[in-house]
């Protein structure tokens, strides 16, 4: 019996591929993003699309990979989501999303709306306005 007959949608290995680069807007097309920069998000990580996809009622799993069109080294540009998108006789699991484009778009909208992306906006916008004073150290004559 041929091994690729047997293949169901439930082996993770058949399971849709999300890397972050897909969805970050200060990627270009040829750097591997898939959706409208309008439609995109800045610098998003793994756990935040895992966090999105999972709370859509999707099976999830992350796998420590690195995109092949990604050139920096640094470890939050890692991260490979692996969704469980079709059942075994190829209909979608959530008719809400009936395509892969579908749960990348959902993911660019969603991802802002985070409760981690909004508390360091609001975090930083206090840290910045305390900073206005000044920032010199004054020298004390002896």
């Amino acid at each position: 019996m041929d091994v690729k007959a047997t293949k169901k949608h439930t082996d993770k290995e058949r399971w849709i591929c999300i890397y972050p680069a897909y969805l970050n807007s200060k990627k270009t097309r040829a750097e591997g993003r898939r959706i409208p920069v309008a439609k995109a998000v800045e610098n998003p990580n793994y756990s935040e699309i895992r966090d999105v996809i999972a709370a859509a009622g999707f099976v999830v799993g992350v796998e420590n990979k690195k995109y092949c069109r990604e050139r920096s080294n640094e470890p939050t540009v890692r991260g490979r989501i692996r969704v469980h998108f079709r059942n075994d006789d190829g209909s979608v699991i959530n008719p809400k999303f009936p395509s892969r484009d579908s749960i990348l778009l959902h993911c660019g909208e969603m991802i802002p709306k985070l409760k981690s992306r909004t508390d360091k906006s609001t975090k930083s916008q206090e840290h910045g306005a305390g900073q206005a004073g000044g920032g010199k150290k004054k020298n004390k004559k002896k």
